[in-house]
């Protein structure tokens, strides 16, 4: 039945406010994040000579982020700001409905979205990352691959995006005033500045009405549309991506940014968490 009339098997389930895995229709699934070094144990790629990584799982969909910082000129036309450079892969690895080649289209619009998130939300401040005005800046090239696809990658992404961020260390660099070269020293390092900490939460929509958070692939496929809100620590709205479908009334839309409030304060209190149990004394 499930397999011949998957939507209608997933509306029995509905209208007991419950969903086939079991969950409350505002329940999440289980959501883990591993950090530097932690999450590299996971991943043998390229990725592990990244400057600051984070793996995370929400259910099964899993994703790991490296940040990689190189040095660069800064544009003419930004002499003292740095450089971000988000891109999302989504190998056919992950998923049988991703092919290998060039980014589709999902792996595309998901790039746009975070490079959309971390200029909203001014998570970074590109000022933060210049060096030298007109001479030297920081390029934060952040490669977000999905290792195991099963919905929600949004949310994924950007919590991978913010853990992994919050493990970079850039070392300290000045410019040689005679030879005019950049001289890096690797044993003096400071934390990267984050400004703001963003969290994403989804929501698929169901029959035009009903709400439910952190779909898994199937419900995303089944819905009538879906919604991502992004908040910051403040409650501050900083993003809705709503990629058509179903239109959401102004009271839903609240709902949405009220349930987006309170995840951010979950995520916020796992990042701590982990991050204060790989730290020194």
């Amino acid at each position: 039945f499930r397999t011949v009339e998957p939507l209608e098997y997933y509306r029995r389930f509905l209208k007991e406010n419950c969903r086939p895995d079991g969950r409350e229709l505002g329940e999440f699934r289980a959501t883990t994040v591993n950090i530097g070094k932690f999450s590299l144990f996971f991943f043998s790629g390229s990725i592990t000579t990244a400057d600051g990584s984070a793996l995370v799982k929400l259910g099964n969909t899993t994703v790991i982020c490296g940040v990689k910082a190189e040095l660069a000129a800064p544009a003419a036309d930004s002499a003292n700001k740095g450089y971000i450079v988000p891109n999302v892969e989504l190998p056919s690895l992950c998923s049988e409905r991703f092919r290998s080649g060039p980014p589709g289209e999902e792996a595309q619009a998901a790039s746009q979205f975070i490079a959309d998130v971390i200029e909203n939300s001014q998570m970074i401040v590109k000022e933060d990352l210049c060096i030298a005005n007109g001479k030297l800046a920081w390029v934060l090239y952040c490669d977000i691959i999905c290792l195991d696809y099963d919905g929600n990658l949004l949310d994924a992404s950007v919590f991978a995006l913010l853990a992994a961020l919050k493990n970079v260390q850039l070392p300290s660099v000045v410019i040689n005033e005679e030879t005019g070269l950049s001289e890096v020293d690797l044993k003096q390092k400071t934390p990267l500045i984050i400004r703001k900490h963003p969290v994403a939460t989804s929501f698929a929509i169901f029959d035009d009405t009903l709400l439910i958070v952190d779909p898994t692939a199937e419900e995303e496929d089944l819905a009538t549309g879906t919604v991502t809100i992004v908040t910051d620590e403040e409650g501050r709205l900083c993003s809705v991506h709503k990629p058509g479908g179903s239109p959401l009334t102004g009271a839903k839309l609240q709902d949405c940014i009220t349930r987006a409030i309170t995840r951010h304060k979950e995520i916020k209190k796992l990042i701590d968490k982990v991050i204060k149990s790989i730290t020194p004394e």
